[in-house]
């Protein structure tokens, strides 16, 4: 007898892409449909059927990385009330002429039961704490007004913000010298849920002029913004504070206040949903900027672009053309790295001579050379002499100007007119 199998719903692109009519030619009555849907759809990968995409080149691994991808949950709502209340707020008594710091808890559901039950909190040997504040969450409700992620198996919104440093792409004076533009990376996170979440907040005193000051102190800081400074802020408003006194069974007075804390506040979840579907960081491309330049002595202080060709005016007559030679263009182009060999405290050579400028170029000599000591430049000042003699050149620095000597463990690198 066969297997009756259990149908599979179809996917909500599948029931999108049947309601699409297909286009037919009227020169020829071919049906033309959408190229980018499989005529079987059973041709859809399984992230296709669930609507989500997936694109390999966006999934960047955070190994290594000091930043993290980017989560906030109910938990990180309720930390920055406690913070709020504990470390701005501060609220206190006074009694027997000292201060008393109020303690602030959450509301487990065994505390909040025994509240309830006794109408005021006690600690395990059954005495009535006080003064206390204490805090749980009643509701939470998504806000709709605001911004949304549009689909969370496809996000269309993202928020995105530059990394300050890459240690991938750190810093190069090769990098500046070359007009190279470095990668930059850039993290992506999702739009948040944006919720309101209802705090049922409670206050037990010995005295009404210790609940006055803390109600006071709890009604001013009302209508801003919650948090610890670092981490994450929430707008939270106080409507109405409703102050009953109670006595107990053995005549204390207890008197009580209770109130209603209303956060606005955004939630994003650490899902496996999340981690499949939105972009975690991305990298920038890489720019190489080349141009050239030439002056026409080496006191010009303002070099101009260097152009293929240069019309020359004479005596008013037709423009001459002075077109500039390959060789000129080589001698241009031409900046070779060379890794300097030690050979005392203030000597390093290079194994390499220097190439000739063509006539029309002024010849070659220090100027057309850069020196790097573990990857910081080298200034003109401190240099004493550079100077080429049978295919090798030989670099001589002060160390005074220079601030230090040159060690055998020293990297030295000269960038230039080198001839090979």
């Amino acid at each position: 007898m066969p297997r009756t199998r259990k149908p599979n719903p179809k996917s909500q692109r599948q029931i999108s892409n049947e309601q699409i009519e297909p286009y037919v030619n009227p020169e020829n009555g071919e049906t033309i449909g959408n190229p980018n849907i499989p005529s079987n759809f059973d041709q859809f990968t399984a992230n296709e059927q669930n609507g989500i995409e997936f694109n390999r080149s966006e999934k960047l691994s955070f190994r290594g990385d000091t930043t993290k991808p980017f989560t906030i949950g109910f938990e990180d709502i309720d930390e920055a009330i406690h913070y709020y209340f504990s470390n701005v707020i501060r609220p206190s008594v006074t009694q027997n002429n000292m201060r008393i710091p109020v303690p602030i808890i959450y509301g487990s559901p065994e505390r909040w039961k025994s509240t309830q039950k006794d109408g005021y909190y006690k600690d395990k040997n059954g005495a009535i704490m006080a003064p206390l504040i204490m805090f749980k969450r009643d509701s939470i409700d998504k806000n709709r007004s605001l911004g949304n992620k549009m689909d969370a198996n496809s996000p269309n919104l993202y928020t995105t913000w530059k990394k300050v440093y890459d240690p991938k792409n750190a810093y190069s004076n090769f990098n500046t010298l070359n007009n190279r533009k470095p990668v930059e990376q850039f993290i992506v996170n999702v739009i948040p849920d944006y919720v309101t979440i209802s705090y049922t907040c409670a206050i037990q005193t010995y005295y009404v002029s210790q609940l006055n000051k803390i109600v006071e102190a709890i009604n001013y800081a009302s209508d801003t913004y919650w948090g610890e400074k670092d981490r994450f802020k929430f707008y939270a408003t106080i409507s109405s504070f409703d102050t009953p006194i109670e006595i107990t069974d053995n005549s204390n007075r207890i008197a009580k206040a209770t109130f209603t804390l209303t956060i606005k506040g955004y939630v994003i979840p650490d899902s496996i949903q999340k981690q499949l579907t939105s972009i975690k960081k991305y990298n920038s491309k890489a720019q190489v900027i080349i141009e050239m330049e030439a002056v026409s002595s080496l006191d010009d202080p303002k070099p101009k672009p260097l152009k293929t060709t240069s019309p020359i005016f004479i005596d008013n007559q037709k423009p001459v053309i002075n077109y500039i030679s390959q060789d000129v263009l080589v001698y241009l182009n031409t900046n070779i790295q060379k890794l300097g060999t030690y050979v005392n405290s203030t000597t390093v050579t290079f194994n390499s001579g220097w190439i000739q400028a063509p006539n029309s170029l002024p010849p070659t000599s220090i100027v057309n050379f850069t020196f790097f000591v573990n990857g910081t430049l080298v200034e003109s000042a401190a240099i004493v002499s550079f100077t080429q003699n049978a295919g090798i050149s030989t670099l001589v620095i002060d160390p005074t100007e220079l601030g230090y000597s040159i060690s055998p463990s020293d990297e030295i690198v000269a960038i230039g007119k080198f001839s090979n």
